[in-house]
Formats: C-alpha cells, sequence, structure tokens
C-alpha cells in the first residue's frame, strides 16, 4: 500500500522577536509589585544604594532596564567598577547581576561612595543577598548593609500567565487561555523559560501550518524536559 507524501513543513523565518523591556511590557503581580512600585518612585528611593534580588529568570533585568531608560543611568559591569569610576560624575548608575562572576569590591566600595557623595542612586541586581557574595572588604560590607534591599520571587501563576500571553500577544498569535494555563503548570518558574517556550511554540506552528494548541504545547515543553529545547521539533 502507498503511502502519501509527507507534506514539507514551512521553514519560519526569523523575524527578531527580542523580549520587550518597557515600563508597558512588565506584567506586575504579588511576586513583583514591590519591586516595579519602587522602580516607579525613583527618584524618591529610601537609600542612594538599592539592590534587587531574586532567582534566575524573575525579572530583575526587565525592572533594571525600566528603570535605566527612566533614570538615564550608566551601566557598568560588577568584575571592572573601578575602570569608570571617573567617566560616571553624578549619573544614577547600573550593575546588573552584580554577584555574577568576580566583584571587584574596591571598585564597589568607591563607587558607592561617589554616588553618595554626588547625591545620586545605584542599583544592582543579584540572585542572593550581598552576605552570600564572598565580601571580604569590610567597608563594603558595611555599606552594602545600609542599602535598601527588594526581594523578588519566583513568578506565581497570575505572574507567569500574563507574561506568556503578552509574549504570544506581541507576535500577533492568538492562543486559547487553556493553552496558556497548561504552560503554566508545565514550564520551569521562569520569565527565560517563558519567552523560550513561547518562541519554540510559534516557530513550531509556523513550520507544521497549525494553531497552537495543548497537543503542540505538550510537545514542545516536552522537548524541553528532555533537554532539547533549542532543537528542532
Amino acid at each position: 500500500m502507498s503511502r502519501e507524501p509527507r507534506k514539507p513543513r514551512q521553514l519560519p523565518l526569523d523575524l527578531g522577536h527580542s523580549p520587550g523591556f518597557s515600563r508597558d511590557d512588565l506584567v506586575v503581580s504579588a511576586a513583583n509589585a514591590q519591586a516595579a512600585s519602587l522602580i516607579d518612585r525613583w527618584p524618591a528611593w529610601p537609600a542612594p544604594v538599592v539592590l534587587l534580588a531574586g532567582p534566575a529568570g524573575s525579572g530583575k533585568t526587565h525592572l533594571a532596564a525600566i528603570w535605566r531608560e527612566h533614570a538615564g543611568a550608566v551601566e557598568i559591569s560588577g568584575s571592572d567598577i573601578a575602570a569608570h569610576i571617573g567617566e560616571i560624575g553624578a549619573a544614577p548608575v547600573l550593575i546588573d547581576d552584580v554577584d555574577r562572576g568576580r566583584l571587584d569590591q574596591d571598585g564597589l566600595f568607591h563607587l558607592i561612595n561617589t554616588v553618595r557623595g554626588a547625591g545620586s542612586h545605584l542599583l544592582l541586581t543579584a540572585r542572593s543577598f550581598p552576605a552570600a557574595w564572598g565580601v571580604t572588604l569590610p567597608d563594603l560590607a558595611s555599606r552594602l548593609k545600609a542599602a535598601a534591599t527588594v526581594e523578588i520571587e519566583e513568578p506565581d501563576d497570575l505572574l507567569l500567565a500574563g507574561v506568556i500571553t503578552k509574549l504570544f500577544a506581541d507576535r500577533q498569535v492568538e492562543v486559547d487561555p487553556h493553552v496558556v494555563q497548561f504552560l503554566v503548570r508545565r514550564i520551569e518558574r521562569s520569565l527565560s523559560t517563558a519567552i523560550r517556550v513561547v518562541d519554540r511554540l510559534d516557530r513550531a506552528a509556523l513550520e507544521q501550518k497549525t494553531r497552537i494548541t495543548r497537543a503542540l504545547a505538550a510537545e514542545t515543553v516536552g522537548a524541553f524536559d528532555a533537554g532539547q529545547g533549542e532543537l528542532e521539533l
């Protein structure tokens, strides 16, 4: 018995759907409401140095990007702070993921003093609190204890569902609410994972010329669970 030839799959064009980092793109829930409120209140901050601490994928970088744009902040790396202190002047400063990699402790100590002296602000984001950074400079440890710290929790169901819905809407893709809820229950609680899953689902739907259904979502999530998230389905 002859088989019908398989339909060739459509190769999706890479249209560059990068995640938006504007204030309008931010979905707020109980998990990040305190941090979002703090960003919105700038420059009326409780301290010159503010730390946003939360797990990977909790949206720290998004909040930091909103503040950087709003405040006109200078962003520098935590590993070579001293090399840039002379260029900062009185501008606000952002260091994203300050606890990733080597920390320029002397540079951070002098940067905090510079920011305080200029009446400006420094925003730090990190996965952990300063006590876990391995700080060996006593004066820096003292300065960090005086920082205003806001903890961002892992995305809750409301936040994750809102982000997934918006990511699809940004691509002009309609997805049934029950598919969104399936994804919320199945994927890792991480905004970065949500972005990757939505991208893969959109590509798979284009390849197969079909709507995004629960079955397609299950197939895509299964590929991620198997460690094949970056492979073609």
